[in-house]
């Protein structure tokens, strides 16, 4: 037996909470983390991260190696997202495709990926914050799966189709589901290292 086993988490990150566990600066004194919802072992680090106004799941790890294969390109990340208006078929084609967005002040355009309409609301959690009255017109839903994870990507692209996210949820990385996880919510399991992951 190795004398540390690494250990795993999922998290549902809730909406104004910042993917890290301590400030790293003065002007994040105010902001909340992720520590704040867990007592996470030494070394604990989020696999890839959800900007502040997003939501959903997150894969916490102490193994570098698992953290690295599950932000490669290897590995599905699947996101609902409200978006100002109701998203046409053009536009969904237009995601499938790939769009162009701006990276670093950049071009870049994003690799062809699995995009379609919500039937209706996805049965998520009510968000603290009201998204918006419904006076200012529609929205819609649309589930957005990626295997890249460029900074706020999906906020850029749809925007760049026309139709800018109102609310983002991360609700899938590969196989696990954020399922009926609420905001805070933290789940420990096992059997997440990639071979040769514990010392």
């Amino acid at each position: 037996m190795p004398e540390t086993e690494h250990q795993h988490f999922l998290i549902y990150k809730p909406f104004r909470v910042l993917s890290q566990f301590k400030s790293n600066s003065s002007k994040q004194q105010s902001k909340r983390f992720l520590g704040e919802f867990y007592d996470f072992p030494e070394g604990i680090m989020a696999i890839g991260r959800l900007d502040e106004t997003s939501e959903g799941l997150l894969l916490l790890t102490t193994c570098g190696k698992t953290s690295a294969f599950i932000n490669s390109q290897k590995v599905e990340k699947e996101y609902y997202a409200q978006v100002d208006g109701d998203i046409s078929e053009e536009a969904i084609q237009q995601l499938k495709r790939g769009v162009g967005i701006s990276i670093n002040g950049k071009t870049y355009t994003t690799k062809p990926c699995k995009v379609f309409k919500l039937d209706g609301e996805p049965s998520l959690p009510e968000r603290g914050k009201k998204i918006r009255d419904e006076r200012h017109g529609p929205t819609s839903w649309v589930s957005i799966t990626l295997t890249e994870g460029k900074f706020r990507q999906v906020r850029k692209m749809t925007a760049s189709v026309g139709f800018p996210t109102l609310r983002l949820v991360r609700v899938r990385i590969g196989e696990f589901r954020i399922g009926s996880m609420q905001p805070g919510e933290v789940l420990e399991f096992a059997d997440l290292c990639v071979r040769d992951c514990n010392p």
